[in-house]
């Protein structure tokens, strides 16, 4: 005789984050709210921005198993327009769907599946796209679609609507550059605002383009690193999500400077799509608030 058993269901859980203009009383307000639904804040993180006069916050919490999304927000409304504020309420086991662009480099494509197979990135990768056939084998492995979409300067912009209608279709609520070495139209940037992530070969804003390691090498750096950040109409200078450097020597060659930067790279990234995925990532003007 067998029996089965299966888990019950998790409890519902939620990520509140807002924006507004910082005053008295806004955490003790959005605090109060959330008890008064019978929930339990499990972590919450806040900061009023003196530069800007501007208050972030982040609170997760978990609900009793009438406390729904709907009920939740119609209760809090009243407390958001009373202190003008922007913002959303995320349900916390909803995984976000991924499409990943790459080209020829595959390293950070293969750390964001592993991490993603183990389950230390809450995310579903959706498909992976590309302008070169090298990764198809690795998708195919993992049962991920694979798209190849060649890239010329006749076929850029007939590509770029192909993307375009890709991350529709798959529903992407983020898209991850991992390597993926074509430089974006403004128009695909904009259409891209806030959910797309690049992984930059540089600790910006040093040593742009496309040999950032040959460039460090020759001035002699002692440093090199890379850099994360939301995607923009200007090249690399979008708000930055997390840097991350390494000490080298005069004794390194440049293929010892591109192991070492292919290694931080990959952990940056990856680092950087965490914190966006469990909405730690606040875009504050030209940079960015985030709460570890």
């Amino acid at each position: 005789m067998t029996t089965t058993s299966s888990r019950p269901a998790p409890a519902p859980a939620f990520v509140l984050t807002l924006v507004c203009h910082d005053r008295v009383g806004i955490v003790a307000a959005v605090s109060r709210a959330i008890a008064d639904k019978g929930c339990n804040i499990t972590e919450s993180a806040q900061f009023g921005d003196p530069a800007t006069g501007m208050h972030f916050m982040r609170v997760a919490f978990t609900a009793p198993a009438d406390v729904t999304a709907k009920t939740f927000g119609a209760a809090f409304a009243p407390v958001a327009e009373s202190f003008a504020m922007t913002w959303r309420l995320w349900d916390a086991h909803q995984r976000p769907r991924v499409v990943i662009l790459v080209s020829k480099h595959d390293h950070c494509l293969v750390d964001l599946i592993y991490r993603w197979r183990i389950g230390t990135l809450p995310m579903d990768i959706v498909s992976i796209i590309s302008n070169h056939e090298d990764a198809r084998g690795l998708a195919e492995q993992h049962g991920i679609t694979f798209h190849h979409l060649p890239v010329t300067r006749q076929t850029k912009l007939e590509q770029e609507t192909e993307i375009v209608r890709l991350i529709g279709q798959e529903a992407a609520d983020l898209v991850i550059l991992a390597r993926y070495m074509q430089i974006l139209s403004d128009g695909l940037s904009a259409k891209l605002a806030g959910k797309c992530i690049n992984i930059h070969h540089s600790f910006l804003p040093s040593f742009k383009g496309a040999a950032p390691y040959s460039q460090a090498h020759a001035r002699g750096v002692k440093l090199i690193g890379a850099t994360a950040h939301y995607v923009t109409s200007d090249l690399d200078e979008g708000p930055i999500i997390e840097q991350e450097t390494e000490r080298v020597n005069h004794a390194m060659s440049v293929d010892e400077f591109v192991a070492i930067g292919r290694e931080i790279e990959a952990r940056v990234l990856a680092r950087a799509v965490r914190m966006h995925l469990e909405h730690r990532v606040f875009q504050n003007g030209g940079k960015t608030v985030v709460f570890r």
